[in-house]
């Protein structure tokens, strides 16, 4: 298999970050260039489908271009440590929990760094509005986080999961344009901060 990847993009992140928590390490990594528009050549569109990062491709040719799905697909093959659920009830809620921090935290958060980092504009024209309403946008959701955390250590469950792994690597990386949640957060400063001490915590960066 191949996993076409960019160091430091946050979708790609998860996809290492995964890897590294269930000891992936016979998949080859093919770095492509943002910036030189390596993802939008037509032999990377055509394989893949979409001009996008991270794709994983297997063996008979077949090419999954979303992150999550990705991670499912690996789930499978590697089940522990777990990072999806172990029955059919905490499946949904990591799922419930995912999509939370897909919709309303990392994707906004990464329109806010896209529209706001001086060199992403090479990607897309800066829209400065556009910017500060995702960042709104992903600081109503982080209170919800702050909340849940309170007496957890988790987001879904009693361990990791891939709730977890999507809400901080969409929190990171606003560190692009020097973000930092509200201060006042303290639930979830003290989960961040754990979660970024894990070893697996630094794989794609």
């Amino acid at each position: 298999m191949k996993l076409y990847t960019t160091r430091r993009a946050p979708n790609p992140r998860r996809v290492h970050w995964v890897m590294a928590e269930k000891g992936i390490a016979d998949i080859e990594v093919v770095e492509i260039d943002l910036l030189a528009g390596e993802h939008r050549a037509p032999a990377y569109r055509d394989r893949v489908g979409v001009s996008h990062v991270p794709a994983l491709e297997l063996d008979d040719g077949t090419c999954i271009s979303e992150s999550v799905a990705i991670c499912r697909y690996l789930e499978a093959l590697h089940p522990e440590p777990n990072l999806f659920g172990r029955d059919p009830k905490e499946q949904a809620v990591v799922e419930m929990w995912t999509r939370r921090a897909e919709m309303y935290l990392a994707t906004p958060l990464m329109l806010a760094v896209r529209h706001t980092h001086p060199a992403l504009s090479a990607l897309e024209p800066a829209r400065p509005d556009v910017a500060e309403y995702n960042r709104a946008m992903a600081e109503r959701f982080m209170k919800t986080l702050d909340r849940r955390l309170a007496d957890r250590e988790f987001i879904a469950a009693d361990r990791l999961t891939m709730a977890d792994i999507v809400a901080v690597v969409g929190i990171d990386f606003g560190r692009l344009i020097k973000y930092r949640p509200p201060a006042e957060l303290e639930h979830l400063d003290r989960w961040a901060a754990a979660l970024r001490q894990r070893p697996a915590a630094s794989a794609g960066l």
